[in-house]
């Protein structure tokens, strides 16, 4: 009969379900205690085995051949005699026993064996991160690397099924309500190769010195098959500019998921995140654009990106063959995919992404068109301007901060003028009330010929809509205003009118007054005037010319001799 060891409320790979995991001669295996799939693997897969302290007691971690670690959590520390001695007689392995670094340093040394990346601190390892759970990496700076985690689709998806461990890339954080999503890593300096990848490297040509930050990040590409391991690429478009993350992206387009790679940032983003695909013809008629919503969206450190918004230019042409066996494109892609594309850019990526990820292409509804005879109205949410889409079955705000509003979360929908200004008349806002009282989105200064049109076609979808610009009330006031105003200019004419008949009556005054009169004032009039009509009136500017030159700076004497001449 064959000896077996069993131990009881042990848990797989962090599962949230604990098992009875038994060992045998020819291997071991676990099954949850609620009932599932068992978990098994041969002793021929095994090629190592630690002994550590766990969360739940201690753990035996076991080094897969094929590069996976596979996680025993549960045991107790009486348990080590009897596991150690089940490893060395029907495994032929030293069960090592490891002690964890427990002094909180966040400085050490990273190394990168077959099957995981270490953190060292005095030389103990302070944690471990396998490659089957890294699912990204990008270097946020000269000297800054980002560690992305592998996610599972479905959070309550821990499984024992799959590859590179215990289960499939990312299934191990589902096992909790928190999850590792991203870790960064700071590496200054240079290095060789020969030093990162240690004793594995030494026979390579690596002496060269470089970058610590870029060499890590080289190495854990590698390493972790980020790319590579969706196998060959089916399609490849270079520079294609995104206005949202912004900046120009290489897209390589794999069976199961693409990858967009900038000059600091990568993204490999799983075909099963979209939910949403939509073609958005810009209202400049030369550009369109693609939207593609994501769930979970694209992280850049602390910001997310629910959408992907990509522009291409509309008389831009493109010629691609795609990397896909006649047989593999029959049986996986009929009707889907085509071998050979001759078409502009845009409805190349928007059809090929159609084939791959199968979803459903989303268009502008046909019932509205502005009166520019456009499917985008050009708007703006606070101090972002854009465009806002009446689709068929939502609104869509493009391209930041990209906004999908379904019509059927909608609870009303509000015309309105905010203040008070002439500008104001021809524009006006929309608020977007949501139901349940999940807030609301306003689009301010749309063209005041696109109400109609929007108020018609918001009936026709059935939503709820309010209008706050009473038309009447405004051609009202402003007939008013324009009345007010003749008739207030009626009475500066008819005052003006009035004021030039009474300034010739005191000018005729003025001459008058003016013969008798030996002021300044009058004095100073004649002097800059041509005058013939009496001789004194000429004797007294000749003097005062004479004045003038012989003494320019004493105005005030000019009365004294006015009077002598007189």
């Amino acid at each position: 009969m064959t000896a077996i060891e069993s131990f009881d409320s042990i848990y797989l790979d962090l599962s949230k379900e604990s098992g009875k995991c038994r060992f045998a001669e020819t291997g071991f295996g676990w099954k949850p205690s609620g009932g599932g799939e068992t978990f098994t693997l041969d002793h021929s897969n095994i090629s190592g085995a630690q002994w550590s302290r766990a969360s739940k007691g201690y753990e035996i971690r076991i080094l897969h051949r094929n590069s996976g670690i596979i996680q025993l959590d549960g045991f107790q520390q009486a348990d080590y005699d009897r596991l150690s001695r089940v490893f060395k007689n029907w495994y032929s392995t030293v069960l090592e026993a490891k002690e964890h670094a427990l002094r909180g340093w966040n400085w050490g040394k990273a190394e990168f064996s077959k099957a995981e990346l270490t953190f060292n601190v005095q030389n103990k390892p302070a944690f471990e991160v396998p490659y089957s759970e890294i699912g990204n990496t990008n270097l946020a700076g000269r000297n800054e690397v980002a560690v992305e985690m592998s996610l599972p689709q479905d959070a309550n998806d821990t499984g024992t099924d799959g590859q590179g461990g215990a289960r499939g890339k990312g299934k191990k954080a589902g096992a909790g309500r928190d999850q590792l999503v991203e870790m960064r890593f700071y590496i200054p300096g240079t290095t060789t190769k020969k030093e990162t990848e240690g004793d594995e490297g030494a026979s390579d040509d690596g002496g060269e010195e470089q970058n610590s930050a870029t060499l890590f990040y080289d190495t854990l590409i590698e390493k972790a098959e980020i790319g590579e391991m969706a196998g060959d690429t089916i399609a490849t478009f270079l520079d294609v500019l995104h206005l949202t993350p912004r900046g120009r992206f290489d897209i390589d387009m794999y069976e199961a998921s693409f990858r967009l790679r900038g000059k600091t940032y990568d993204y490999k983003i799983q075909y099963d995140a979209i939910k949403k695909f939509m073609v958005l013809p810009k209202p400049d008629d030369t550009h369109c654009m693609l939207c593609i919503g994501l769930d979970p969206p694209l992280r850049q450190g602390q910001t997310r990106y629910p959408f992907v918004v990509m522009q291409f230019k509309k008389d831009e042409e493109v010629t691609i063959d795609l990397n896909l066996e006649g047989e593999e494109l029959e049986a996986k892609y009929k009707d889907k995919l085509e071998a050979h594309y001759e078409e502009p850019l845009h409805h190349v990526v928007a059809k090929i992404f159609r084939g791959l990820a199968n979803k459903k292409i989303s268009s502008p509804a046909k019932d509205f068109i502005t009166h520019r005879s456009q499917y985008g109205i050009k708007c703006s949410i606070k101090a972002s301007e854009g465009f806002l889409y009446c689709l068929e079955k939502a609104f869509m705000f493009v391209p930041k901060p990209a906004t999908y509003i379904a019509y059927e979360q909608t609870q009303s929908v509000t015309f309105s003028r905010v203040g008070g200004a002439v500008s104001t008349l021809s524009t006006f806002d929309i608020t977007v009330v949501l139901k349940n009282g999940a807030g609301s989105s306003q689009f301010s200064n749309i063209n005041r010929e696109d109400l109609k049109a929007l108020e018609t076609f918001f009936k026709l979808k059935g939503l709820r809509v309010k209008n706050e610009i009473d038309e009447d009330a405004n051609i009202l006031a402003a007939a008013l205003r324009e009345q007010d105003m003749d008739e207030s200019d009626d009475e500066v004419v008819a005052s003006k009118m009035d004021r030039g008949s009474a300034d010739e009556d005191e000018e005729s005054v003025d001459e008058d007054f003016q013969a008798d009169s030996d002021s300044d004032v009058a004095e100073e009039f004649d002097s800059d005037h041509d005058s013939s009509g009496s001789a004194s009136g000429s004797d007294a500017e000749s003097d005062v010319d004479e004045d003038q030159v012989d003494d320019e700076d004493e105005p005030e004497e000019r009365p004294k001799k006015k009077t002598k001449t007189g």
